[in-house]
C-alpha cells in the first residue's frame, strides 16, 4: 500500500485521468477526496472504485473556479479524515472553439485560464494551509507536453494556460520547500481517450500522428496516474520543482 495513510484531493475526478486517479489511489490505500462540478458522472466515478473501498472515497461537488466551492472540498476532506495529505491538481478544460491566438475569443481565453490557472491556484490558496496542518504534503499539477514544444494544430489558450501551470509549480517548490511541502507536474503526451478519437477524421491521419511517438503508442491514463502515486507517496520525498514528461518520447523526436 504505497499511499497507506494519504488524503489526496483529485480534482477533475469525475472522468479521464481525475476518474483513473481516483480509483488507483484508493486501491493503494489513500482516502480520497473526488472533487467535480458533474455530480452524476462523479457518483458513478466513485462507484467504479468497487464497494470495498468505496468507503475511503469521498464527493465534493463543486468548481475549481470557484473559490468556496473549493474551500468546502478541502474543509470536507479535513472532517472526514483528519487531514489533507496530497493535493492532485488534475482538472482541465479544452474547448474546441480554442484554436489560434487570431480566432480565439477573448470569452474562450477567460474560461479556459479561469479552470486551467486559476483553478490551480485556488486549490493551492486553500489547500497549502490543509497541508501545512497536515505537517507537509505534495502538491502534484498536471500540465501537458505542449507547454514545452509548439503544436501543429493549435490550442494556444489551453497551451498558454499549461505553460502558467509549470511556473507556478516552480514558483509553489521555492516558496514552501522549507514547510516541508513539495510541488512538482506532470506533462502528459496524448492520451488516447474517446475524445482524442473523435480529433482523427482518418485511420491514415491517426497512424501519421502515433508514428510521432517514438514508443509506438498513445498514452494510456494510468501511465500518468501512476506517476501521480509517485509523486504523493514518500518515495518522491526529495523531489520538487521537477516536471515529468509521460509522453512516449514525442517531446525528443525533431521528425
Amino acid at each position: 500500500m504505497r499511499l497507506a495513510g494519504k488524503v489526496i484531493l483529485v480534482t477533475g475526478a469525475a472522468s479521464g485521468m481525475g476518474r483513473v486517479a481516483t480509483k488507483i489511489f484508493a486501491e493503494h490505500g489513500a482516502q480520497v477526496i473526488a472533487f467535480d462540478v458533474a455530480e452524476q458522472p462523479l457518483a458513478d466515478s466513485i462507484a467504479e472504485v468497487g464497494a470495498d473501498l468505496a468507503k475511503n472515497v469521498i464527493a465534493s461537488v463543486g468548481s475549481v473556479a470557484d473559490a468556496a466551492d473549493v474551500a468546502a472540498a478541502i474543509a470536507a476532506g479535513e472532517r472526514a479524515f483528519g487531514r489533507v495529505n496530497v493535493l492532485y491538481n488534475n482538472a482541465g478544460i479544452m474547448p474546441n472553439e480554442d484554436t489560434s491566438v487570431e480566432e480565439t475569443s477573448a470569452e474562450t481565453w477567460q474560461r479556459v485560464f479561469e479552470v486551467n490557472v486559476r483553478g490551480v491556484a485556488l486549490c493551492c490558496e486553500h489547500g497549502i494551509p490543509a497541508l501545512r496542518r497536515a505537517g507537509g504534503g505534495s502538491i502534484i499539477n498536471i500540465a501537458s507536453f505542449v507547454a514545452l514544444l509548439g503544436c501543429t494544430v493549435p490550442q494556444d489558450a489551453y497551451t498558454a494556460s499549461k505553460g502558467a501551470v509549470l511556473s507556478l509549480t516552480r514558483s509553489l517548490a521555492v516558496q514552501y520547500g522549507k514547510e516541508g511541502i513539495r510541488a512538482n507536474a506532470i506533462c502528459p503526451g496524448p492520451i488516447l481517450t474517446p475524445l482524442m478519437e473523435t480529433l482523427f477524421a482518418s485511420e491514415a491521419e491517426k497512424m501519421k500522428r502515433l508514428n510521432r511517438i517514438p514508443l509506438g503508442r498513445f498514452g494510456r491514463a494510468q501511465d500518468v496516474v501512476n506517476a501521480g502515486v509517485f509523486l504523493a507517496s514518500d518515495e518522491s520525498s526529495w523531489m520538487t520543482g521537477s516536471s515529468f514528461v509521460i509522453d512516449g518520447g514525442i517531446t525528443v523526436n525533431y521528425f
